[in-house]
């Protein structure tokens, strides 16, 4: 998700060179944080305030600003090494089982409209979210068929040839060269469905009133987290087993 940039930075800025895995551990613990300010906007004493939706609209913002924080590294570190996106080892196992182009497809935040308890939109919402998802859905099959192409180029003779006589009579720069090809159109792909995450995530929110909103962000904090735990148990329980 990505969202407005003038709000506060709930994170510092980090420097390009450091690790993403240890940026991406500090951005947890402050999704963790606004997962429970999200949930106790929603309780009772709460929800009823005249100036809610006041409160409502800081706070998604802020989380907003929060993922679009997240995407900003991302790109950053992506162009240094593309490739580990694509199966990133500071997610779990679990966790890397929904990945779609780096990470989570789409129309997944549909799933989490009908999960959220959002069920009060009028006529007028369910058409444009109708109208989002299916653009969204046209969108995902065009990212579909990219990455089907940049696989079909892994095992294309050219490339195949080159690897064949690497070591051998290959000139490396025409390994370099596949290489560079390759993983440009990689990070392309990347970039653009990262894009495409953040632009269904806004139009979402542009369309749902306040209190929709947080029902939502709170809904998708409270999944992530929760596979994120499943995850860490099960690979905890899998390196248990092999070592016994």
């Amino acid at each position: 998700m990505a969202g407005p940039t003038e709000t506060s930075n709930p994170i510092s800025t980090i420097n390009h060179g450091v690790n993403f895995e240890t940026f991406f551990n500090g951005w947890l613990i402050h999704q963790q944080n606004f997962h429970d300010q999200l949930l106790q906007a929603l309780s009772p004493e709460n929800i009823n305030h005249n100036d809610e939706e006041q409160q409502y609209q800081a706070l998604i913002d802020q989380v907003m600003y929060h993922y679009q924080q997240y995407y900003q590294e991302k790109s950053i570190a992506a162009r240094q090494d593309v490739l580990v996106f694509f199966s990133p080892p500071w997610f779990t196992a679990f966790e890397r089982t929904f990945f779609w182009v780096g990470g989570f497809k789409p129309t997944f935040v549909f799933k989490l409209l009908d999960d959220s308890s959002v069920e009060d939109l009028t006529e007028e919402q369910e058409r444009e979210v109708q109208q989002i998802k299916r653009e969204t859905r046209r969108e995902e099959r065009e990212l579909d068929d990219t990455m089907a192409k940049i696989q079909e180029t892994l095992a294309s003779p050219p490339l195949l040839s080159l690897m064949r006589r690497f070591g051998d009579h290959c000139q490396l720069s025409e390994l370099d060269s596949a290489e560079t090809q390759l993983l440009t159109a990689m990070l392309v792909a990347l970039e653009s469905a990262d894009a495409l995450r953040g632009k269904v995530a806004r139009g979402v929110v542009e369309i749902l009133s306040p209190i929709q909103t947080v029902k939502v962000l709170a809904a998708a904090a409270q999944l992530h987290l929760k596979a994120r735990r499943c995850g860490l148990q099960w690979d905890q329980r899998t390196a248990t087993t092999a070592t016994t």
